[in-house]
């Protein structure tokens, strides 16, 4: 019976079918850029976090030779030097081939050729305990080598700045539309009853409050949004599956590694539509009644 009478209060505000399709498309749109900037948010902070954990697990070393020693036996002193700290898995001295292919995506084929490259090794750390620079630093010196470490700090932390901006710029993006589809709701409500003043009229003089009366149009653009917002949000969710599953492990791209995961975070969109919608509709319903009076 509570069902019925609700269905009933809700049919006595006429209908406009124009206005309120075109709300729900834009509500609709607004909810599938918001998953997008919500996903976005959450790809870019994996990928960098990604990344950070990778720089935070590797080192390199430059070592330059002394006197009468060449830059095999030093590259290989400094190997078995860092072999032995703790927290390091593997020292290995990189041979010119493998500098070069380091070397290559920044200069280019042609300036490789005669160009002197250092001696580097490349130095894999426990990734759960990695050896400190200072550490590496300190056996280098055990063994009287002259040597660069390189634990890639710098780089580390640009990149986890970079996925703090990120979420938060996404984060900003997200509330703003989040405010758009509010204010394009409470828009709605009021052209609404500015079309249904007779109608809200009658409804006081029957002896409905304006709690009442704005509880009318609550629920009416909740369920709208709700509506609009599963539609945004099951078109957010096929494009993230479908880019997750045309990218392979790591999504479209490294740079934004989409998980299936991604795809039922935006699964809440519709209630969070319908809760801003409803706030929206009775701040706006209830302004405009009092001002009736």
């Amino acid at each position: 019976m509570k069902r019925l009478a609700t269905g009933r209060r809700a049919a006595i505000l006429p209908h406009d079918g124009g206005g309120e399709r075109l709300l729900a498309t834009v509500v609709a749109v607004l909810c599938f850029l918001a998953c997008l900037a919500a996903v976005t948010s959450l790809a870019s902070n994996r990928a960098a976090h990604g990344w950070a954990r990778a720089l935070r697990a590797e080192a390199t070393v430059q070592v330059r030779p002394r006197a009468g020693e060449s830059e095999a036996e030093a590259a290989e002193r400094a190997a078995e030097a860092l072999a032995g700290v703790s927290g390091v898995e593997e020292a290995q001295a990189l041979d010119r081939k493998a500098s070069e292919a380091l070397l290559r995506p920044w200069l280019g084929e042609a300036a490789l050729a005669d160009l002197p490259l250092p001696q580097l090794i490349s130095v894999r750390l426990d990734a759960d305990q990695p050896a400190s620079a200072v550490s590496l630093r300190r056996a280098l010196a055990r063994a009287g080598l002259d040597a660069t470490v390189d634990d890639h700090s710098l780089w580390r932390d640009e990149i986890e700045r970079s996925a703090a901006m990120i979420t938060v710029l996404a984060l900003a993006a997200f509330l703003a539309l989040a405010g758009a589809a509010g204010a394009a709701v409470a828009y709605a409500v009021r052209a609404g009853m500015a079309g249904q003043a007779a109608v809200i009229e009658t409804l006081s003089l029957n002896g409905a409050s304006d709690d009442r009366i704005a509880g009318l149009y609550q629920r009416r653009y909740a369920l709208l949004a709700a509506a609009a917002g599963a539609a945004g949000a099951t078109a957010a969710m096929a494009g993230v599956a479908l880019l997750r599953g045309v990218g392979g492990g790591d999504g479209v791209t490294p740079a934004l590694p989409f998980a299936w995961s991604d795809v039922w975070i935006v699964a809440p969109c519709p209630v969070l539509a319908a809760i801003v919608a409803l706030a929206a509709a009775r701040v706006a319903a209830l302004a405009r009644l009092r001002r009736r009076r």
